[in-house]
């Protein structure tokens, strides 16, 4: 029997430059911007080889979350308005809120679980983690299960 595929979700500065090449190659490719994936190598600089060898094991988060439902967590700071922007900013991205939990607040910060259903209209998941991580007042957000 196969051992079944096993996902992880690593920050971009985990991940080689070759496979950050080979997402860009493929998006050149998508885009039409390139018309061959020999064009599309050498724009960025790496071999057709490393392109097969990688091309349908790297792809950019949101590509394969449609569809899916993520947990988030977060610790958020006990603050009017705080709650309300996280909820903006999901919302904002097209994400269907399905659940949302917070601990009461302990020294003025409360643990936010949050599950999110991915739409096929939702937009770049990782840049919606990304302003979240920079939203005032919200700490450490990490995904916590991908269904």
């Amino acid at each position: 029997m196969a051992e079944p595929t096993k996902y992880y979700v690593v920050t971009k500065k985990a991940v080689p430059e070759v496979l950050l090449k080979v997402v860009e190659a493929k998006r050149l490719l998508e885009s039409g911007k390139v018309p061959t994936i020999q064009d599309a190598v050498d724009s960025v600089g790496i071999s057709r080889s490393s392109f097969y060898k990688y091309k349908d094991d790297i792809f950019p988060f949101h590509d394969n979350t449609q569809g899916k439902t993520i947990t988030l967590s977060m610790q958020i700071d006990d603050e009017p308005g705080v709650l309300s922007d996280v909820l903006r900013i999901i919302a904002q991205f097209g994400a269907n809120i399905l659940t949302i939990h917070q601990s009461i607040p302990i020294n003025g910060v409360a643990a936010l679980s949050v599950s999110v259903q991915v739409l096929q209209d939702t937009r770049d998941i990782s840049a919606m983690l990304n302003e979240l991580e920079n939203k005032s007042g919200v700490q450490g957000v990490k995904i916590l299960a991908r269904e």
